[in-house]
């Protein structure tokens, strides 16, 4: 039922964008304006008469099904207790990456050496976190909003740098894949911030390339991480040379 609402009032919503009013779907579906009113006034609209509806839009009802899932409230972060709960088991950790990056169950059991009825227990708790939707048949619908993040220097976070900066820095980033790419330099701290805006912009740019290559199958993706970092920082080993 709940879902019944949240689609009649993203089709009221598109009408409304459309310009089109209950006087104007009146001859469409061969009614009053009166008794179109009652339509949507006691929520008795087939799907022919909302298909009728879309058309007079120039929409399929697959367009409405997805306006309404656009306009649903996303999760843009956990808390920080939540994270921590992730944090302290690996097997979710792992799912919980997986997932963000669109893996399906069977895509997770074919790569990974984890059963089934395991994976299902840790994508029923990431159902109760909101992260997913976990659906008949085991399939998973993210809840996460475009822009969701972790905490900044949460529980999250802290286990990445303290448990994958050693690996991640072991390779001499020689393969086509691997690019590593080091600056030192002095900036005022306006430059500073602009410098970082087009760090965030390029994050985006990202997600966006990332979010493109969900359609195509797991076997044509690869795993990829990108670290990117600014700070105020002198090299220890020239800290014996600095006028105390």
């Amino acid at each position: 039922m709940a879902q019944i609402n949240s689609l009649l009032a993203t089709l009221k919503k598109a009408l409304k964008s459309h310009g089109i009013t209950y006087a104007d779907l009146a001859p469409t579906l061969d009614l009053s304006e009166a008794s179109v009113k009652r339509l949507f006034a006691e929520q008795t609209i087939s799907l022919q008469r909302l298909e009728q509806i879309c058309q007079l839009m120039e929409l399929e009802i697959s367009d409405l099904v997805q306006l309404m899932n656009e306009q649903q409230p996303r999760l843009q972060h956990l808390s920080i207790e939540q994270e921590q709960e992730i944090t302290q088991d690996l097997v979710l950790l792992l799912i919980t990456v997986s997932v963000l990056n669109r893996w399906t169950l069977p895509d997770i059991i074919s790569y990974y050496k984890l059963s089934e009825s395991d994976c299902i227990q840790k994508l029923a708790r990431l159902d109760k976190l909101k992260i997913i939707e976990l659906l008949p048949k085991n399939n998973i619908k993210l809840l996460v909003a475009p822009n969701f993040s972790w905490h900044e220097n949460g529980p999250i976070q802290q286990f990445f740098q303290a448990n994958i900066a050693k690996e991640y820095f072991k390779t001499k980033f020689n393969n086509e894949d691997e690019c590593l790419i080091v600056l030192n330099g002095m900036l005022s701290s306006q430059s500073n911030g602009e410098f970082q805006r087009k760090l965030k912009k390029l994050a985006r740019e990202f997600d966006d390339i990332n979010n493109q290559d969900v359609a195509l199958p797991l076997e044509s993706r690869n795993g990829v991480t990108v670290v990117m970092a600014v700070r105020n920082w002198r090299y220890g080993l020239f800290e014996p040379l600095l006028r105390k």
